[in-house]
């Protein structure tokens, strides 16, 4: 079984972007040594333009060979012109809206996400599926959801988009490790309690 990971970035109080879903703020933290860590443990997660700009074309996928995002996450790269973001992996795309896919590389789902999660879980493969957000996704698949790895930045947005977008369930995991920069990031990861 192929494990689900949302890796993120949110926070210190738990917020993935602003109350209209901006994390641009965040940006501001990503120094050489952050960015250095993120193409040598993470260059799945680093967009086609990034990795062209890090000359990480290369780099390989060492964590994911899939990605699941929301019509949210996914429309910053349409209004760049952007069509197939994460070429580098399969594209999915939870999206009732959207109507057909723009890139051949990108599947929407239109319907029952967490059935075509779990499909893509039960695969045979090596590598995992990156969930890439948004809060809303995210709520919807908690139950699927294997692993947290949580970019945290050292700030506070007081209220926002938050990690999850759902109702009340207390979900336990444990902590595996925590790393941590000079620019006050941490990034923790967690494994779930089954």
């Amino acid at each position: 079984m192929r494990k689900l990971t949302y890796y993120i970035a949110c926070s210190i109080d738990g917020f993935i972007g602003d109350p209209q879903g901006d994390a641009s703020s965040m940006f501001a933290f990503l120094d050489e040594e952050f960015l250095g860590y993120l193409a040598s443990e993470y260059p799945d997660t680093i967009p086609v333009q990034g990795r062209e700009q890090m000359g990480l074309e290369g780099a390989g996928n060492p964590n994911f060979d899939t990605v699941v995002q929301g019509r949210a996450s996914y429309q910053l790269a349409l209004d760049a012109g952007i069509t197939s973001p994460y070429g580098h992996l399969r594209e999915f795309v939870a999206s009732r809206t959207l109507g057909p896919s723009p890139d051949p590389n990108v599947e929407i789902i239109d319907t029952d996400l967490v059935a075509r999660v779990r499909r893509l879980k039960a695969e045979d493969g090596e590598l995992g599926i990156w969930l890439c957000g948004g809060s809303r996704v995210a709520g919807e698949l908690l139950d699927e959801i294997d692993e947290l790895v949580i970019k945290t930045y050292p700030q506070v947005y007081g209220s926002g988009l938050p990690m999850f977008g759902a109702g009340f369930s207390v979900t336990d995991f444990s902590l595996e490790s925590v790393r941590s920069f000079s620019n006050g990031v941490l990034v923790r990861r967690y494994a779930r309690k089954r």
